[in-house]
């Protein structure tokens, strides 16, 4: 096989979205800073208290912090992120949640390997240690199962890992024609949208206990309304799409 000369290695940096977890950011950052990535900080409108916290550690070499002037969700968090991360000239942005439920030791594989060019979305997907409540870990497959019938595919194992690596200029282009929702949604709307427009998915494993500080910040009415609004919009879209999805699916089985 031989190699590309002019391959570019990807500039990759690690994107955290914060809203009041100042009892996790702290020991969160620190784990991801072994990753010697540059970190980009958004802050979606947190208090006082974590907003002071996020202050002292953008301080920290490679680091920048993205001010939200008041809350407006994690998909507006991250998409400020991925625009901010385009600036910076980085190719590539690892989502990683501030709750500091996933393990660090897993996540360089999320980042290796990469080309500057190369156009991939790696979602983790989760490992549960006996933290995690039964009737989270059930009710997820709810979710699995909508995706999967508004893709035709397998191919996306769990869009609401909060672990993703994602293509910053690809997926600016994308969330450009799409927002994919400003609050829970983007994450699972965001992989079907990539998915049906043939980007390349990968799902790499990542070990998952439950958040270090216990902050939810999922609000039952609000949020299952929003997320049945977009499962809604996602099945439409797949019937629109079905010859083009069967003819993928086919491939896929192939």
């Amino acid at each position: 096989m031989s190699l590309d000369v002019h391959a570019t290695p990807a500039r990759v940096g690690v994107l955290i979205p914060v809203y009041n977890h100042a009892g996790a950011i702290g020991q969160t950052f620190a784990r991801l800073q072994a990753l010697g990535l540059p970190i980009i900080l958004v802050d979606d409108g947190s208090d006082a208290e974590c907003a002071a916290l996020l202050d002292e550690l953008a301080r920290a070499e490679q680091t920048t912090l993205v001010r939200l002037p008041h809350n407006r969700g994690k998909g507006a968090a991250v998409r400020a992120g991925l625009a901010h991360a385009q600036t910076l000239g980085l190719t590539h942005a690892l989502q990683v949640d501030a709750d500091g439920q996933h393990e660090a030791a897993d996540l360089p594989p999320f980042v290796a390997g990469l080309d500057a060019s190369d156009e991939i979305l790696r979602i983790g997907y989760p490992r549960f240690d006996d933290s995690v409540p039964k009737h989270r870990f059930y009710s997820r497959y709810l979710t699995h199962v909508l995706v999967w019938l508004a893709t035709l595919s397998l191919a996306l194992r769990d869009t609401m890992c909060g672990v993703k690596l994602y293509p910053v200029a690809a997926v600016n282009r994308l969330v450009a024609r799409h927002p994919c929702g400003d609050r829970m949604q983007f994450d699972s709307e965001l992989p079907v949208r990539w998915y049906w427009q043939g980007g390349r998915v990968e799902n790499l494993p990542v070990r998952v206990s439950y958040p270090l500080d216990g902050v939810s910040h999922f609000a039952l009415w609000r949020d299952n309304l929003l997320l049945a609004g977009m499962h809604a919009r996602l099945l439409l879209g797949m019937l629109i799409r079905l010859p083009v999805l069967l003819r993928r699916r086919l491939g896929e089985l192939s």
